[in-house]
């Protein structure tokens, strides 16, 4: 796996975010896009007025388009860069905080200067850990419980369907699990609750209240037992999202997400 730095105006990266995660370069650079492959990271480094790293992704796919995407492209009604590819958001701060949390280190604003480019592994896990508290490896030695199991696999599935996928999302009456939202700026558009054991009454009050603010899609992810005590909570106190909230048993977790992961393994092997 290779770490890359793609590097744009504030304005390019909220335009790539907008239209489902799209970056480019242009013809002269074909040679580093020919070197992308799936997985590659990638590290969003936004300039004027940003000088760094905003968030992270992995390369999805690659593909050649003629229609301008972004703001030079659409002011001069030319494509720039139509060597292009789809990636997944791994993460990205909340743009209210592009211009003050911004990540960086010394040596990556000096390369910053020469656009698109390959960077060091030791540089890039150096400015990755500043947007992870704990290393991959210690994350990936920790065992993880049911709860968080079933949370990973409801990110990897929205990511799947070019979702922007996050994991413990804040507002105001705590954290949902997991959230989809379309692009960067958007409110949530799926929001998930996930009850392997605990309060099933709170779990409902995060749902009801994410459907107030943002009239998002309501899913609980629980056993059969439990969804007949959930039944009778939206009989009463939260009749009205009673028709709004789908339920889904725990093991149809895994089985959603080797489906949609074989029919996209299915489709890039036909080059589709």
């Amino acid at each position: 796996m290779n770490y890359w730095l793609a590097v744009g105006p504030l304005g390019n990266w909220e335009a790539a975010f907008k239209h489902k995660n799209i970056w480019g370069l242009t013809v002269r650079q074909k040679h580093l896009w020919e070197s992308l492959v799936q997985a590659d990271t990638v590290l969003f480094y936004a300039t004027q007025p940003i000088s760094g790293v905003i968030g992270y992704g992995t390369v999805q796919t690659k593909f050649r388009q003629s229609e301008p995407l972004w703001p030079d492209e659409i002011t001069q009604g030319k494509v720039i860069w139509p060597l292009r590819f789809e990636f997944n958001v791994e993460y990205c701060l909340p743009p209210n905080e592009w211009k003050t949390h911004a990540k960086t280190a010394d040596v990556l604003k000096l390369k910053a200067g020469r656009g698109f480019q390959l960077v060091d592994d030791e540089l890039a896990r150096q400015v990755l850990s500043q947007f992870l508290p704990i290393s991959e490896l210690e994350e990936a030695e920790r065992p993880l419980s049911l709860h968080e199991e079933l949370k990973q696999k409801l990110i990897e599935i929205g990511k799947l369907q070019s979702y922007i996928a996050e994991p413990e999302y804040p507002f105001d009456i705590g954290k949902l699990d997991v959230v989809w939202r379309r692009i960067e700026r958007s409110v949530p558009t799926y929001v998930f609750e996930i009850q392997v054991g605990g309060d099933l009454y709170h779990a409902l009050a995060k749902l009801k209240h994410a459907f107030d603010l943002w009239n998002s899609r309501l899913f609980l992810v629980v056993s059969q037992e439990n969804q007949e005590k959930a039944r009778k909570l939206l009989l009463g106190s939260f009749h009205e999202i009673s028709e709004r909230i789908k339920f889904i048993e725990l093991d149809k977790v895994d089985e959603l997400y080797k489906r949609k992961r074989s029919y996209l393994d299915f489709e890039r092997e036909l080059g589709i």
